[in-house]
């Protein structure tokens, strides 16, 4: 998978990079590490470039909703105004703005409810999705993490048995210094 072969090019350009001294931070060449970065973007799947525009589409739908909901407000106090500036239909023109008001907040709820639906069907698939690169791409390299380290620990159980039959062999070879002597010069022990 190039985007973790790319991520170890970046760990080991920090590991080998030159060091500040009492301070922990390096010096790098921002130049190879730009170049790398770019390579990365250009691996990353199209589902992660989709969460951008899943997010610029949930800004846009809320712009709108909101643009939609003051229009509808500002028409209604329009009419409102409009209808309280004559005298004789005062009454009727405050029954209607507040008809057009409980329609403009009934409109601006089904607007939101609306978008907050469609926005979460959207995040739902993209859940989806992630949760499907998770497997995909860290899977297998927790897959080889974890025989790294199973490795590892059998190299490290055979090292100490080792260790052991040598501490086991010294101890004999303390306990009968010609046992030691006969078997370096490859003579048996008679009985």
């Amino acid at each position: 998978m190039r985007v973790l072969e790319l991520l170890e090019e970046i760990e080991e350009i920090v590991d080998t990079a030159a060091r500040f001294p009492l301070t922990g931070k390096i010096m790098v060449d921002s130049q190879e590490l730009l170049e790398i970065v770019r390579e990365i973007r250009a691996e990353l799947p199209d589902e992660i470039q989709q969460a951008q525009w899943i997010k610029n589409e949930r800004e846009r739908i809320i712009t709108e909703a909101k643009n939609q909901y003051e229009a509808v407000i500002a028409d209604a106090q329009k009419q409102a105004d409009a209808l309280v500036e004559s005298n004789d239909i005062t009454v009727k023109a405050k029954m209607r703005a507040d008809e057009l008001m409980n329609v403009t907040e009934n409109t601006a709820k089904q607007l939101k409810i609306g978008t907050y639906d469609y926005l979460d069907g959207i995040l739902y698939s993209f859940q989806g999705k992630m949760e499907h690169l998770s497997e995909l791409y860290f899977g297998d390299m927790f897959s080889s993490i974890e025989k790294a380290f199973n490795d590892i620990n059998s190299a490290l159980e055979s090292n100490r048995e080792e260790l052991k039959e040598m501490a086991y062999r010294a101890q004999v070879d303390a306990d009968d210094p010609m046992a030691s002597l006969n078997a370096d010069n490859g003579v048996a022990e008679e009985e």
